[in-house]
């Protein structure tokens, strides 16, 4: 890295301290060579073929360089000494404008943060300012940092300007938000994604500037920070600042893991091995050790997930192993780990870990949140997979299970004294009442502790029944309260019980297919809510005194009631005109016609049916006029 005075160790001096993220920011392109060679080597290829953009989009997360690439490249830009007068990314040598560009202090290199000024205002001065001619350097540049908190108004305004800007003007943008940028902008920019930075890659950088600074510091210590700074070299470094400071003027691991809150790695993988062994007792004491030696619950367990994530790369990436922030024991054992334990089982610490430590993270007792979190995936390990467990099914089912043993020749059970069922974890008898052996608990089940065996349970449709006569008599089905034998019965139950939400529903939509007391086979018409079947279910059950089992039927089944009654009422208006006294009258009336037919039931039950004559609309005076409707 360079620097911008003699490689000496940071002390307070009358000049005041600069922090290792001040002091050793890159000052050209060789030093950005860390992490970010694709970007460096597109730019240099430009730069040499003079193919220069207008305009470039710098994106990534905190801490990878974004601002610094930002003054790197407008010094390139305006790069210049007596012997070069043109752009050029060789920057070995400081030009005439390099000190004041780097610094911050140019007066052709503009600087605004977008997040303080955000409006159109500030926008249109930049605009009203770009057709005048740099001052000293060659190209005018404005480095606009988090430009997508810029207001809409603003990114319009500057759309024209950014297409066609002047031949000496160049604009470079910096965001940690790409996707809040708007697709017009992006389109007239040159994108470049700085990547983040591997912790190889911080590690080596934080060996050259405590080398320089002339601070000694262990291996161990340094991968522990480059973990810690996720990718981002300013935050590495202000940790490397903070652990200097802390260890009082070198870098141990013991230091940087009090400071971070941090694990010893070597008992997160003890940890980790009396997971997968199932020994909750040694898990939960090597947890509390950890915790009272200052280790964040909330980050033991995102370390163990960590290691998880590590042990399940190893077994598909054994390169993996040679990263240099990894310490030896987790090289060692992780490989071991990786060649013993299955994928299913690492997938599913990996996800009850990512379930857990929000838990841990939102608990007023983080601890305690950590420990049931312990303690289920110490139970957990010994569950057989979902493939295992249905293995094991298939196997009981093969082996006879569910059959019952035929009677011995005497009659009598195998005691002599009558009879008791034979449990499936011992013996199975097949249908000639031969016993046969139990099925065979796989070796590398039975060698890790305690296993779940699949059992059936007998239900009250299904006793145990001593072996002999077997004897089934059929069961009763439960009568309800109140007779429901249609429909109509369902929807009369809703109208008593003043339910008129479900009587619409019912009426609407309900395609009946079966029904008889208890179960109710239904299809659903077109619109009708999935919920109508358990809702309808509860109201049975609660009208009715007996439980109702409602079912979706892939039958068409019945039409429903208002389907039914509209098909009634449609044969009725039919039979209506072609009565002949009917069709008369509406021949007499042109344009009156059949609005309803209503059928008037005998008021005694002898009496003689005779038709119901026909009702008619009045006018005010009295007179029946053409066009008026007549109801039937």
């Amino acid at each position: 890295m360079s620097d911008t005075g003699p490689t000496q160790t940071s002390t307070p001096t009358g000049n005041g301290y600069r922090v290792l993220a001040r002091k050793y920011r890159p000052k050209d392109f060789s030093d950005l060579m860390v992490g970010q060679e694709p970007m460096v080597r597109t730019l240099t290829n430009a730069f040499e073929t003079g193919r220069i953009a207008q305009a470039y989009m710098l994106t990534g997360v905190r801490g990878v360089g974004k601002t610094t690439t930002a003054r790197i490249l407008a010094r390139a830009l305006n790069y210049k000494t007596a012997e070069i007068d043109k752009p050029t990314i060789d920057l070995r040598i400081p030009g005439e404008h390099c000190q004041a560009i780097m610094e911050g202090r140019h007066v052709d290199v503009i600087e605004m943060d977008a997040a303080s000024h955000t409006g159109i205002d500030d926008i249109r001065e930049i605009i009203e300012q770009v057709r005048y001619r740099p001052v000293s350097a060659r190209y005018k540049v404005y480095i606009i940092d988090e430009v997508h908190m810029l207001s809409t108004q603003a990114f319009n305004g500057l759309l024209k300007t950014l297409e066609e800007p002047p031949e000496h003007v160049k604009f470079i943008f910096a965001t940690t938000e790409i996707r809040k940028v708007p697709i017009t902008v992006l389109s007239r920019c040159q994108r470049f994604d700085l990547r983040r930075i591997s912790a190889a890659d911080l590690v080596g950088l934080f060996s050259t500037i405590l080398e320089k600074e002339g601070i000694p510091a262990e291996p161990e210590a340094l991968a522990m920070v480059a973990r810690a700074a996720e990718g981002s070299a300013r935050d590495g470094l202000s940790l490397l600042d903070q652990a200097i400071a802390h260890g009082g003027g070198s870098v141990q691991a013991e230091t940087v893991r009090g400071m971070l809150g941090l694990a010893d790695r070597a008992r997160i993988v003890d940890l980790f091995e009396h997971i997968v062994r199932g020994d909750v007792t040694a898990a939960l004491s090597e947890f509390g050790a950890q915790y009272e030696a200052g280790a964040n619950p909330v980050v033991v367990l995102t370390d163990l997930a960590d290691f998880t994530h590590l042990v399940t790369r190893f077994k598909y990436i054994p390169d993996a192993a040679n990263d240099p922030s990894l310490s030896e024991i987790e090289r060692v054992r992780g490989r071991e780990f990786a060649d013993s334990i299955a994928v299913s089982t690492l997938s599913r610490i990996w996800q009850m870990l990512l379930k857990g430590i929000p838990e841990a993270e939102n608990s007023s007792r983080p601890a305690g949140a950590a420990e049931m979190v312990l303690i289920r995936l110490t139970h957990a390990a010994h569950l057989p997979s979902p493939e295992e467990a249905a293995r094991r099914l298939g196997d009981f089912s093969g082996s006879g299970e569910g059959q019952r043993p035929a009677p011995s020749p005497n009659g009598n059970g195998a005691n002599g004294g009558g009879s008791r069922p034979v449990s499936p974890q011992h013996a199975s008898v097949n249908a000639r009442g031969t016993e046969m052996s139990a099925p065979r608990v796989p070796a590398e089940v039975s060698g890790r502790g305690p296993t779940a065996m699949l059992q059936s349970v007998p239900t009250p449709e299904r006793q145990e029944m001593p072996v002999g006569r077997i004897e089934e008599q059929p069961a009763e089905k439960p009568q309800p309260k109140v007779p429901v034998n249609s429909l109509q019965d369902i929807v009369e139950l809703c109208t008593q019980n003043r339910d008129p939400k479900l009587k619409a529903l019912v009426r609407n939509f309900v395609r009946l297919v079966k029904l008889e007391p208890g179960r109710l086979d239904m299809r659903l018409a077109d619109g009708g809510p999935n919920t109508l079947p358990g809702e309808l279910g509860v109201k049975l059950k609660e009208w009715t005194g007996i439980h109702w089992v409602v079912s979706i039927s892939k039958e068409e089944g019945a039409p429903t009631l208002v389907e039914a009654d509209n098909n009634a009422r449609e044969a009725r208006l039919t039979d209506a005109r072609a009565d002949p006294d009917v069709a008369a009258i509406l021949a007499q009336f042109p344009g009156a016609k059949i609005t309803d037919v209503r059928i008037r039931a005998a008021e005694e039950e002898n009496e003689t049916e005779e038709a119901p004559a026909p009702a008619t609309a009045e006018s005010e005076e009295g007179d029946i006029l053409p066009g008026d409707d007549i109801e039937l």
